[in-house]
């Protein structure tokens, strides 16, 4: 399918360019593009996602820093 696109006269001279120096085309290096961008589209997370990595369900080491860190001394210095 034909498309046209109006481009910036600076846009124009760099895609113009970066396609040059690719070996390419103008419209195979903007296919590219567009095809790179739809596949970052599909795959992209929820950021909730990242929320609680790390999360045993135990204490909030931010909360409970001073508790956390008494006891991560006492297990070292304990006999083993």
């Amino acid at each position: 399918m034909r498309t046209q696109i109006a481009l910036e006269t600076e846009q124009h001279a760099l895609v113009k360019r970066k396609a040059a120096d690719l070996g390419i085309s103008m419209a195979e290096y903007i296919r590219r593009l567009v095809e790179r961008d739809l596949q970052q589209a599909g795959t992209s997370t929820d950021i909730s996602a990242i929320f609680g990595i790390g999360d045993s369900g135990g204490s909030d080491i931010a909360v409970d820093r001073k508790v956390a860190t008494a006891e991560a001394i006492a297990a070292r210095a304990a006999p083993r």
